[in-house]
């Protein structure tokens, strides 16, 4: 059965209309607020066919459990999160050449949803995240990412290594991205089926994952800071991909 949360605020659920309007299942609207916005948002879910109803804001608030909520609060149904065999049998089923994206303990939902969001503007074809050490996939994610989960392919498995291994046997390349490496993200061939893997915040990849991949790259850096956030990082490898994708 799949799970549903709630998300917060016009912007959020504006959004989400716009992308993957059949994942709302209900919005829930400020009773005594009567202006502009509100009516589109009305006319928008009139006609999508989408219920929703007018509370006062005691209830709004007891739905919110403190979050702002701007009037507006939708429930929305969560994609449900594939396995490892799943992954495999898509791969096997497309002869397309991949770009993966794997997550490596990423425990900060707001950097889990923003590199979600880098993932799906850069054409990502699959998202790999462990079970064990990562932040669940909740509002916070789905707020972050701008609604970007429900339209990409997300995978859990308990076998971050295995899977790894499962990957390069099916001809994958498997990137690593660290600070210690003389190797850049711009030295890599990104134009084949390939794998980025990034590690988690202050502690980076872990060690096992970071003997298990083909090659570990970095992203050169001027200044004086020693790392950059993770969602930033993997925005920039992801890009880099695409950049290198849409030139061959």
């Amino acid at each position: 059965m799949s799970k549903s949360i709630n998300i917060f605020g016009f912007h959020s659920v504006e959004s989400l209309l716009r992308t993957n309007p059949e994942s709302v299942i209900k919005v829930f609207i400020l009773n005594n607020r009567k202006d502009k916005r509100v009516n589109e948002l009305v006319n928008t879910l009139t006609n999508q066919n989408i219920a929703f109803s007018s509370v006062d804001k005691n209830d709004l608030d007891r739905i919110a459990k403190g979050e702002i909520h701007q009037g507006v609060i939708s429930e929305v149904i969560l994609p449900p999160l594939l396995n490892e065999e799943s992954l495999f049998k898509s791969i096997s089923d497309n002869s397309l050449k991949p770009l993966i994206l794997v997550l490596d303990s990423i425990q900060d939902p707001r950097n889990l949803g923003a590199c979600l969001r880098s993932a799906n503007a850069a054409g990502v074809d699959y998202v790999v995240i462990n079970k064990d050490g990562s932040a669940p996939i909740n509002a916070v994610v789905h707020k972050t990412s701008a609604g970007a989960i429900n339209s990409l392919k997300i995978f859990h498995v308990t076998n971050l290594s295995r899977t790894i291994k499962e990957m390069q046997k099916r001809g994958i390349w498997v990137i690593g991205l660290d600070g210690n490496s003389k190797s850049t993200i711009y030295d890599v061939d990104l134009t084949d089926a390939t794998a980025v893997v990034m590690g988690s915040e202050g502690k980076g990849i872990r060690k096992l994952i970071k003997k298990t991949c083909d090659q570990i790259v970095t992203i050169p850096m001027s200044g004086n800071i020693e790392s950059l956030n993770v969602s930033v990082a993997t925005g920039i490898a992801l890009f880099e991909s695409k950049r290198q994708r849409e030139s061959s």
